[in-house]
């Protein structure tokens, strides 16, 4: 958990939807709906996404009926489900290329993937077996991206091929790592903000999946759904805090650069891609709630109520780090979570954070299994995550409410063109 993501927004419709009876009574196809959603321009490409997860473009909010029709699209520079705005329900799944499964597995295994997450983010039936468990629905902003763990090198012969970046994470006091749900061959991400459009898309991801890999492990995440506030603002954790205002922005001349691998990078095949880091942090809430309003404050260097650095004025004024009180003490704390995450106290490391929230039932004992699946994207890790959480590591007043159960490091490549697979210049290179 840093102190560096965005306001939560989305691209609005351009003429409000129907109501789901209307549409019942009507009848209006799946195919119908999505030829509106085309008609109405709600189709966001890599830019226009990118826009709506920087800054709102209205200040009101979708109707939720409109949320079917908003699709991204799959073919682009970058894999969708990075500069797309947080959706309201995402699952993540790591899995292990099966025994005697190497390259030529994992290159049908990709091309497959690829072209079912092509037809479901048009909002199409899956290419085989369809559950029509997302029949009804339009593709509801769903997007599916793919990457390669440390691991999957060794097992499909192209050692030669991996990412000096892509090396092990280095250990942190903080971490209580399972390693049964940490790391993996292959990662997939999911979003939606519809619950059944992303359950359909696993579903269809682990069908696809046959023989050639297993389920490693598989979490599931969760964020405010699209128009349930009066106006776009930025999302809450499950504290109840405000969850970050400094992601970077498209609109910053650096972000690219921050970001997403060059285009002339090395390795050639990484271009136009990025890292993504992914860690179950488990917050404590019980021990959290315990605290006063104000001790909650300290411990973040925010207010509470909308965000705004201790030091005074709104959530995207820049924080004052040597203002003090009337008897001299700083007023936002030196071990504050959201001084230590700053990016020009940490040598201008910077992560474009998209998480999900989660919630695995309740402890036996009465303690509720819940947090941050944390996820985060950065052109290289060791100049991104590494250095923050190091500092973290260090002093940070949130770590004793939050523990590292699980983490992750993935090299997802940059888009797929069309007619392409995603990880076709690694796989047929």
């Amino acid at each position: 958990m840093v102190d560096q993501s965005t306001p939560e927004t989305r691209t609005p419709g351009t003429a409000p939807g129907e109501t789901e009876a209307a549409s019942a009574r009507e009848g209006i196809s799946r195919r119908r709906m999505l030829g509106t959603a085309g008609a109405t321009g709600l189709v966001l490409g890599t830019a226009g996404a990118a826009g709506g997860y920087a800054a709102a473009p209205s200040e009101a909010a979708a109707p939720l009926t409109s949320l079917g029709t908003d699709r991204a699209m799959f073919h682009g520079k970058h894999q969708p489900g990075i500069t797309e705005a947080l959706q309201a329900r995402g699952h993540v799944v790591a899995f292990d290329l099966a025994a005697g499964a190497g390259r030529k597995e994992a290159a049908a295994l990709l091309r497959r993937w690829s072209e079912t997450a092509r037809r479901l983010m048009a909002g199409e039936p899956s290419g085989h077996d369809d559950t029509d468990v997302a029949r009804d629905a339009g593709p509801s902003s769903l997007t599916i991206t793919f990457g390669f763990g440390h691991s999957f090198f060794a097992r499909t012969g192209l050692e030669k091929q991996r990412p000096a970046s892509l090396d092990p994470l280095p250990e942190f006091s903080s971490d209580q790592l399972d390693k049964n749900r940490s790391n993996g061959d292959l990662w997939v991400q999911i979003g939606a903000n519809d619950s059944l459009v992303a359950f359909h898309a696993l579903r269809a991801i682990q069908k696809d999946t046959g023989s050639a890999a297993r389920v490693r492990w598989q979490m599931n995440g969760f964020n405010r759904s699209p128009g349930a506030t009066a106006h776009p603002m930025t999302a809450r954790n499950l504290m109840g805090q405000i969850d970050g205002t400094r992601n970077p922005k498209p609109a910053e001349s650096d972000f690219d650069q921050r970001i997403f691998v060059p285009e002339k990078g090395e390795p050639a095949w990484m271009a136009n891609g990025s890292y993504a880091v992914v860690r179950r942090i488990r917050m404590l809430l019980d021990d959290w709630e315990k605290l006063s309003g104000k001790a909650q404050e300290d411990v973040i260097g925010r207010r509470k109520s909308d965000g705004a650095a201790l030091s005074g004025g709104t959530e995207t004024t820049a924080m004052d780090l040597e203002k003090t009180d009337a008897k001299g003490n700083l007023v936002v704390p030196i071990n504050a979570h959201a001084r230590i995450t700053r990016p020009d106290q940490n040598g201008g490391a910077a992560m474009l954070r998209r998480p999900f929230s989660f919630h695995d039932g309740i402890d036996t004992d009465g303690v509720p299994d819940a947090g941050l699946l944390f996820i985060c994207w950065q052109a290289d890790p060791l100049r991104g995550f590494v250095p923050v959480q190091r500092k973290l590591d260090r002093g940070d007043a949130l770590s004793q409410y939050i523990r590292h159960e699980s983490s992750g490091l993935f090299a997802v490549p940059g888009g797929a063109a069309k007619g392409e697979y995603v990880g076709q210049k690694l796989l047929e290179g």
